[in-house]
């Protein structure tokens, strides 16, 4: 994820951002980009997180209109947490983000495979 991530690397208002697209804007665009993430799924387990820089609209070449989200091109680990595919950025609290790999629980001390086999289980 982090080799395709740089590799789609754009710039923006002078500053490289990586686009990430979706159909529609988030209606709380001025809370994401005072701190907000996005949150990445990664099977299974949310396993990283990206900060919002900025936000702007491009249409595809049939017109459509898409929303482009323009995220930091550094990718924080995280804890791994198992989690569904779902839309991080528009509902996920902070309260329940996971830390940032090395502040939370354990901190790495096992392998992160087995640190979220405990998790699963409900033993970490």
């Amino acid at each position: 994820m982090r080799a395709w991530r740089a590799e789609h690397q754009i710039d923006w208002q002078g500053r490289p951002v990586v686009p990430t697209y979706t159909r529609r804007p988030p209606s709380r665009q001025a809370e994401l980009l005072q701190g907000g993430c996005i949150y990445w799924v990664v099977k299974g387990f949310i396993r990283c997180r990206q900060r919002f820089i900025g936000f702007d609209t491009v249409d595809d070449s049939d017109g459509t209109s898409y929303c482009r989200m323009l995220m930091d091109p550094e990718l924080v680990e995280t804890d791994a947490v198992p989690k569904r595919p779902f839309q991080g950025w528009r509902y996920l609290k902070p309260e329940d983000a996971p830390a940032d790999l090395g502040e939370g629980r354990g901190g790495g001390a096992l392998p992160e495979h087995l640190l979220a086999e405990l998790r699963a289980l409900g033993l970490a």
